[in-house]
């Protein structure tokens, strides 16, 4: 299983919108460039995601954790043994 790298943009956006803040202020907050934060919340053109320091200071801007900012684990199935 690949270990999970990117945030989810649906939760950073969440997160964002329960703390009762804009992207401009968010952004500010975490020392990012307002286009930077946009991108981050729609994963960017270029697919990547926002790196390990910036997710920290994210979380950080946030009062969360940066597992707050991730996709959920997937869980596995396992076959039943009957």
């Amino acid at each position: 299983m690949e270990p999970r790298r990117n945030q989810d943009p649906a939760r950073v956006r969440r997160k964002r919108i329960e703390a009762g803040l804009s992207q401009i202020a968010l952004a500010a907050m975490a020392e990012l460039s307002p286009a930077h934060m946009s991108s981050i919340e729609r994963r960017g053109r270029s697919g990547r995601g926002a790196s390990p320091k910036v997710l920290a200071r994210l979380a950080d801007a946030l009062g969360c954790e940066i597992s707050e900012l991730m996709p959920p684990e997937p869980t596995t199935v396992s076959a039943s043994t009957a």
